[in-house]
């Protein structure tokens, strides 16, 4: 059976992941093109055909193309890859959005929940390039011409991948077709990556944003020395307060136990090259926030993200403990060890 199978790809982030995935594709025969919001930088990563921020070490390969113009990048894709950090989505994508093609759909590979708005990846993309569709010539309730949008998540550290260990992703999106399609593009000739399907959006974006707090508080435990049954418990408890807030909010129990749920938040917090991980392990060592915030190469997407779910938490009336202890120890200044044991003495319940 043939499968619709992307071929003008373009990537919007030259992060690890955006980078990863352009070497993904590369391999398979269908080099995209790769855009950054510093010019700059994407021309030194050209030059050096090595991105030596975010995935040093790997040479890219020739047939990468690397496009500065905004609307170049945009130019008959047929796939766009949203590969940019969540806090900063929305003003990149204000930049981009009038040059976006009609009907073109946007994976986000994002994992994050905006601040103040409380939106999702996807419902970001949603409100900036709806609004931009709206505002140029279509009406407003009309859908025809809008943008479909998926999400790609799953335990997916870039260097692993790069390095074709074998890992798996999911695909969500409400149009299965395209979901499939997704799935396609990046699993067919790849024999190190397997993506599955899935038709939570709001599960898979909702998990892959929270486990990232999880895995901050991960971190602490190994800076403190606090030891494995520590560790086994705060994934056990961790995994429940996130299944509780998503449930709230309309996510599908079986999503927190798949790959975007518990496999993500296991490798998260065990990777020993995590970015969120290896931040809280600082401050576990005694790293002021700042400190250990300025010693992280790239964006630890956890803490900006914490301050999104304790405001969720409290908008839906979810008890989310490990999530608030961290929010304490990040934002009010709690000593680490206050906040294990304030855990720690909680009221005794059923599991």
């Amino acid at each position: 059976m043939r499968h619709t199978i992307y071929e003008t790809i373009s990537i919007i982030g030259d992060g690890g992941m955006g980078t990863v995935l352009a070497i993904l594709l590369c391999e398979k025969g269908i080099p995209p093109r790769i855009w950054g919001y510093d010019k700059e930088q994407l021309a030194e990563i050209a030059r050096d055909r090595e991105n030596k921020k975010f995935l040093p070490g790997y040479k890219l390969p020739e047939a990468l193309i690397f496009e500065p113009d905004d609307a170049g990048i945009m130019a008959g894709a047929d796939l766009i890859v949203s590969a940019v950090p969540c806090q900063f989505m929305r003003s990149v994508w204000i930049r981009l959005a009038r040059h976006v093609p009609p009907c073109v759909p946007i994976i986000s590979v994002a994992k994050g929940i905006e601040n103040n708005t409380l939106l999702r990846p996807t419902q970001i993309l949603a409100d900036v390039v709806g609004r931009k569709q709206a505002t140029s010539g279509e009406s407003p309730g009309d859908e025809s011409r809008a943008a479909k949008l998926a999400v790609l998540s799953g335990p997916t550290i870039a260097d692993e991948l790069v390095r074709k260990l074998p890992a798996t992703a999911c695909v969500a999106c409400d149009d299965r077709s395209l979901a499939e399609a997704i799935q396609h593009t990046f699993s067919d000739g790849v024999p190190y990556l397997r993506v599955y399907t899935n038709t939570d959006i709001l599960g898979v974006e909702l998990a892959g944003a929270m486990k990232n707090v999880i895995a901050i508080a991960a971190g602490v435990i190994d800076g403190t020395g606090l030891g494995d049954n520590t560790k086994a418990a705060l994934l056990t408890r961790g995994l429940a307060e996130i299944t509780r807030l998503g449930l709230a909010m309309g996510a599908r129990p079986q999503t927190f136990s798949g790959l975007a749920g518990l496999g993500d938040l296991v490798t998260t917090c065990i990777s020993p090259t995590g970015r969120n991980r290896s931040f809280g392990e600082r401050v576990g060592k005694g790293l002021t926030v700042r400190q250990a915030r300025d010693a992280t190469q790239s964006v630890v997407e956890g803490i900006a993200t914490c301050k999104s779910v304790v405001a969720l938490a409290a908008r839906h009336a979810v008890e989310m403990p490990i999530t608030q202890a961290v929010y304490e120890v990040l934002f009010q200044n709690k000593p680490v060890k206050t906040a294990v044991a304030d855990l720690m003495r909680r009221q005794l319940k059923a599991e």
